[in-house]
């Protein structure tokens, strides 16, 4: 009892280390701010130094350029509307979510997860709540706030105990979060993040917001067996029967208005696929590229984010019409507004991302930072001997997937970290060989496994409330030490696909590989 009282405090004293740590750190648009002032403070520092490095590529001298000069405090004073109106990731989650925002709105979100709950079979019920918690990722708030108190309601029901079902879900909708057989506002989202860096390097290089789906629909049914194996035989057997004093709540089926709108939305849904594959599948088809009829660079994966925006649009209108929560385009329009309203501070933080980002970039201190980086990896590797390209991505990638997921115990937005990330490592893994899509999956892992145990993750707060539903003396230590060990199983899990991945050399995406 008293090594257990001690193992406890341990761990409490740790996660209070981390949750000061996090707590102490400004608002993430704030850092960016602070970011934007030290790069110009830098950028004068280097430039006086003549700080210069020699691209690897084309041999050019890349010097420090001033921003503290009177050409700099130009560039800042007309380009800060262009830099916050041309930044990419602002307009593509704009437009995902106005979609999204309608289907979410309507019910069919919501009424399509508790669908797949209802109907799983006993044997079942956990991977069919940890991968429904996956899929929600699509729009992930769905998740977090009907998903997770409604898998403890099931759980409870079924003669579980409620707390293991919650685990399942928020394992699945959190840990699980870059995960997914549907593409989401988060993929197009880190891609133009990861092609403002690219494009450090190489003005012209286009990442495609699917360039990680191949390996992000593979890990999907791998982390939802992972968190069930894990709920089952670890969280489960701990927890015990359930003597709480919270009664099981009764489920209720869905209602025909439900049912109908379910009905409605599939019709809509297959005859939205009907229309793209007529324009996807003859060699002529009005959806390929015109130029010479390819697919990977056809209108439809160049304009992914807008197939997201009808596919969610359709379908949610045509699911509320059925439904009847949708009666008019008033309703409609109100549903696209409320997606908006929730996007408020993210359009503050994107007005400061947007700077620091062009200030990295003008200023040349990315590029230097990434020839310098590079160059440091690369003698590392050159001193162990390893000329295997597969045996050099494994070395580089797994530090740094441990990188993501440690920073993301004390920075919970996966965008906001990668805004501060990505100009740094793609560039620098660019330079040895390694493609910037490869880097935005390992650090998807990263961000992803901790984020169950991170008590800076947005939704944190909430999961302790519902916890508190049923044990009452449960605080951030009960939720943490609930989820350690999904953490560690998925990271486990997902370091292991990724070696995997690149020993076979499997792409990673519609014509994306891990080497340039």
């Amino acid at each position: 009892m008293e090594n257990s009282q001690k193992k406890t405090g341990r761990i409490d004293r740790f996660l209070n280390i981390i949750e000061r740590a996090g707590n102490a750190l400004p608002h993430p648009a704030t850092l960016f701010a602070i970011f934007a002032f030290i790069v110009v403070v830098f950028s004068w520092v280097f430039s006086a130094m003549d700080l210069t490095v020699t691209h690897p590529g084309t041999g050019e001298q890349i010097k420090a350029v001033n921003l503290m000069s009177q050409s700099g405090l130009t560039l800042i004073l007309t380009k800060m509307v262009t830099n916050f109106t041309g930044f990419a990731p602002l307009g593509t989650v704009l437009v995902a979510m106005l979609g999204i925002g309608i289907a979410e709105s309507s019910g069919l979100i919501g009424t399509a997860l508790k669908l797949l709950v209802l109907k799983a079979p006993d044997r079942l019920l956990t991977f069919v709540i940890v991968f429904a918690g996956i899929l929600s990722n699509t729009a992930s708030e769905v998740g977090y706030v009907l998903l997770v108190p409604l898998a403890a309601i099931i759980f409870q029901a079924a003669g579980r105990h409620p707390i293991a079902g919650l685990a399942a879900a928020f394992a699945g909708v959190s840990g699980g979060y870059s995960a997914n057989l549907l593409l989401g506002t988060i993929d197009p989202l880190l891609s133009d993040l990861s092609q403002e860096a690219a494009q450090i390097i190489d003005t012209s290089y286009i990442i495609n917001p699917t360039c990680n789906y191949y390996f992000m629909a593979g890990s999907t049914f791998f982390i939802a067996f992972a968190g069930t194996w894990v709920t089952d035989k670890l969280v489960a057997p701990r927890l015990g029967s359930y003597e709480g004093e919270e009664h099981a709540e009764e489920i209720k089926p869905l209602t025909q208005d439900e049912k109908r709108g379910l009905r409605w939305a599939l019709i809509a849904l297959i005859l939205l696929n009907v229309v793209v594959l007529w324009g996807l599948l003859p060699e002529d088809g009005f959806l390929r590229n015109p130029e010479d009829a390819n697919i990977l660079k056809s209108p439809f994966f160049k304009g992914i984010v807008a197939f997201i925006f009808i596919s969610a649009a359709v379908t949610g209108i045509a699911y509320g019409f059925g439904a009847k929560t949708i009666k008019s385009d008033n309703d409609v329009m109100n549903g696209m507004g409320r997606s908006m309203e929730t996007l408020g501070i993210y359009i503050v933080l994107v007005f400061f991302a947007a700077q620091f980002v062009a200030y990295f970039k003008w200023t040349n201190l990315g590029l230097i930072t990434a020839v310098k980086g590079a160059n440091a990896l690369k003698a590392f590797i050159d001193l162990v001997g390893v000329e295997s390209p597969m045996i050099q991505a494994i070395l580089v990638m797994i530090p740094f997937i441990l990188v993501a997921a440690m920073i993301n115990l004390v920075m919970g937005s996966a965008s906001a970290k990668w805004a501060i990330m990505a100009p740094v490592f793609i560039p620098m893994f660019m330079l040895l060989g390694f493609s910037p899509e490869f880097t935005q999956v390992a650090y998807r892992i990263g961000d992803s496994v901790t984020n169950i145990i991170s008590p800076m993750m947005s939704y944190f707060a909430l999961i302790v409330a519902f916890i508190e539903k049923y044990d009452k003396k449960a605080g951030i230590g009960t939720v943490i030490s609930t989820m350690i060990p999904y953490s560690f199983v998925f990271l486990i899990v997902w370091t292991i696909l990724l070696i995997i991945w690149i020993v076979m050399g499997i792409p990673i995406g519609p014509g994306v590989h891990l080497l340039l």
